[in-house]
């Protein structure tokens, strides 16, 4: 444990109150949240009416302007894997919640398949793709090399056995394949600035906190590289609303706005945006 230290302490702000450590791991250059919690208490943490990607709520203006920048991003996000060109079309989406990703990649011919282990999540999401979402368990009964594309949006940072994870992702891939994983960004500036109270640390339901060196790094022990990244632009505005209620008790719209724009117009120079999308490929 020498190479490791303590970097922050934070609140899980939207379920529990408990406070977690972010302990900076030296060799990966990434943080982990402590103490581990186990799969069996994990599930708890995740037990709110709040937690938005689970539903297909519009409650408030704040789920219906998340609906709509979604509607935005699912468009952008089958650009992005039409773009790889592959002719068998096959997609595998990890953690894809109430299943709008798999839906327009579905409707726009290609093959889909999904893993979301949350029951409530899982129904919606097989509603909309005629059965195509499994629970976590399928994951290992998919076919060897068997994936065009696989995704993970703000998924794996959920993933207790993070490098066993890789390399099942990296077993289903085909040759020339491509895995996608966006994550939030621990040194943006928007991180740097709310510091405990950055909404995108979530922990305890966020166990790894990502740097760019650390997911190449992670990548590469398992045989796959990373091609290129891209921006997550709205992630800075999202979080930062919900960091202004964590640091302030309410959403201030002017100020994440301003938070939100200047972290991206730093990002412009230093590369550090909110959030990443990593496009990477077997090797």
């Amino acid at each position: 444990m020498n190479n490791k230290e303590l970097y922050l302490k934070v609140k899980d702000h939207s379920v529990s109150g408990e406070e977690f450590q972010l302990i900076y791991n030296e060799q990966l250059e990434m943080l982990e949240t402590f103490p581990k919690l186990s799969e069996e208490q994990l599930p708890k943490y995740y037990q709110s009416e709040d937690y938005i990607s689970h539903t297909d709520g519009k409650r408030n203006w704040f789920e219906k302007a998340y609906h709509f920048i979604k509607t935005i991003a699912l468009k952008r996000k089958l650009k992005l894997i039409n773009s790889f060109n592959f002719d068998t079309k096959r997609l595998l989406d990890i953690g894809c919640g109430t299943g709008d990703f798999l839906k327009v990649a579905k409707d726009n011919n290609w093959h889909v398949s999904g893993i979301e282990p949350n029951p409530k999540a899982r129904t919606i999401a097989n509603q909309k793709t005629d059965d195509s979402v499994f629970d976590i368990e399928q994951l290992l009964k998919f076919d060897k090399h068997s994936f065009d594309v696989i995704t993970l949006w703000h998924v794996l940072e959920h993933l207790p056995k993070l490098e066993n994870h890789i390399t099942v992702f990296e077993s289903l891939l085909k040759p020339n394949g491509r895995l996608v994983i966006a994550v939030p960004n621990y040194k943006s500036y928007d991180a740097n600035y709310y510091k405990k109270h950055w909404a995108a640390f979530d922990v305890p339901r966020h166990l790894w906190h990502f740097s760019q060196k650390a997911i190449s790094k992670l990548v590469q022990k398992k045989g796959m590289d990373v091609l290129k990244t891209e921006p997550m632009i709205f992630d800075a505005y999202y979080v930062a609303l919900l960091s202004e209620k964590y640091k302030n008790g309410i959403m201030n719209p002017f100020k994440a706005f301003w938070i939100g724009w200047r972290s991206n117009l730093k990002a412009k120079r230093s590369g550090e945006f909110s959030s990443l999308i990593y496009i990477i490929k077997k090797i």
